[in-house]
This record gives C-alpha cells, sequence and structure tokens, in this order.
C-alpha cells in the first residue's frame, strides 16, 4: 500500500522539524529514511502514524486521506509501527505481550476475553519466528534490549500490518539479533510487506534497503537506490560537511 506525504509541516515552538516534507515510498520495497540527529525523522513517523498531528500537509495511505485519523484508526488500515524506545509491557510474559499488542481493549482486553486456541498459535507463530520462542514465559523486563525489539516487533506483525515502520531497529542491538532483524526484513518484504525504516547504521540501510530517502533539517534532499545515495554529493554534505 502506497504511502505519500505532501508538504508535511510541524514546528515546536520555534524549532521546525518537518519544514514541508514531500515523500513517496514505495510500495512492495524495502523503504529506508535517513539523515543526521535533528533532521526530522522521528517526528515524520510520529505525524505519518498519528501520535502527533501535523501542522499543515497531507498525509495518505492506500490512496485515503489519513492526515487527521488517531494512531488507531491508521493502524487499522494497515499501518503498523516500532519505536526508538521499545513499547512492551515489563510485566507481562512475551505471549501476553503479543496478544495484547492486537486486543481492541488495549492491555485489559489482552488479558481478559476469549484467548481461543487460533489466536494463541498464531502468537506463538510469531514467537518462533523471531527466534524468542524460548522466552514465551519470560517477563519483558526479564530480556535483553534486543529481545525486547524483538518482541516487540511481533506485537506489531501479529496485527498482521501491509506496511511496518520500524524506528532504528539496530539501536542497542548485539550483531548476533542485528543479522535475524535484516534477515527476517527481507524474508517478510518477500511475502509482500512494504517497510519503511529510520536507521543510523548504514551498513545494515545498504545491505536491505531497495529505495532511500535522505532528510536534513525536515525535509528530504535526495532519494533512490544505495548505489546512488552512497556517492550523492547533497548527502555527503549533510553528514559530514563537505
Amino acid at each position: 500500500m502506497s504511502l505519500e506525504t505532501k508538504d508535511v509541516r510541524k514546528a515546536f515552538g520555534g524549532v521546525v522539524a518537518l519544514d514541508g516534507a514531500t515523500v513517496k515510498f514505495r510500495e512492495g520495497q524495502v523503504n529506508a529514511l535517513i539523515g543526521p540527529n535533528g533532521s526530522g525523522k522521528t517526528t515524520f513517523f510520529n505525524c505519518v502514524t498519528g501520535m502527533i498531528r501535523a501542522d499543515s500537509g497531507q498525509i495518505t495511505y492506500a490512496g485515503q486521506d489519513i492526515t487527521r485519523k488517531a494512531p488507531h484508526a491508521i493502524a487499522r488500515a494497515g499501518v503498523g509501527r516500532t519505536f526508538q524506545l521499545c513499547r512492551v509491557f515489563p510485566r507481562m510474559s512475551a505471549l501476553d505481550n503479543v496478544l495484547a499488542a492486537v486486543r481492541p481493549g488495549g492491555l485489559l482486553g489482552g488479558l481478559r476475553g476469549a484467548r481461543h486456541r487460533a489466536e494463541v498459535d498464531r502468537a506463538r507463530g510469531w514467537l518462533t519466528r523471531l527466534g524468542i520462542e524460548h522466552l514465551i514465559d519470560v517477563e519483558a523486563r526479564n530480556m535483553s534490549w534486543g529481545q525486547q525489539k524483538l518482541l516487540e516487533l511481533a506485537g506489531v506483525l501479529m496485527g498482521e500490518p501491509a506496511t511496518v515502520l520500524l524506528d532504528e531497529p539496530a539501536g542497542g542491538v548485539n550483531p548476533a539479533l542485528l543479522d535475524r532483524i535484516g534477515t527476517l526484513v527481507r524474508e517478510l518484504n518477500a511475502e509482500g510487506r512494504t517497510f519503511v525504516i529510520v536507521e543510523h547504521n548504514m551498513d545494515l540501510v545498504m545491505s536491505i534497503s531497495d529505495h532511500i530517502v535522505v532528510f536534513d533539517r525536515g525535509r528530504p534532499i535526495a532519494e533512490g537506490p544505495p548505489s546512488l545515495i552512497r556517492t550523492d554529493e547533497r548527502v555527503l554534505g549533510a553528514y559530514l560537511g563537505v
């Protein structure tokens, strides 16, 4: 499903975070959104997913205007999202975290209601696919940072989103888990999911991305395949000041 923005602007007081961001991410591909610290990447994700409201501009997904929609409505439309800082329930088991992630009533809905076999089996399946099935009964607070990131992603995938936004999936993750995340993204993309990834780890970005958008000062300055982005003078200038 196509995700597009047109002239999206967002300011916090006198600080302009997004300055007319017009972007079109490619459906069915692994897209990356990169840029220096403070370039507006996470603010962009927050606007797209309804966590904050853009001051102006338009955001569309699958041809529908989602600019003013609430986060739960955007999620139901098919957009899933992880965060820089994992959003998991620390005192709940891995299985309950994944089940709670898709319950209409949130946390309480995840703990009450009919936990029928098909739903539990599907949650177990995602934990297995992400390689953390051995932690199924472990509370999230007793997991490593990387394991919590995988748990958060399992909850997102439980909602079966067509488009997945990953906010710095490599942050604080050891190399083995990082390889697992990269492999999983490519596998899920091959199965039809679109990805948009905010990431500072350029090795990961260049190895798994089909299309890269580069932000600087709240707007895109370059886009294209990794082979072009590596040598783009505007990108080198943004990152290195050359």
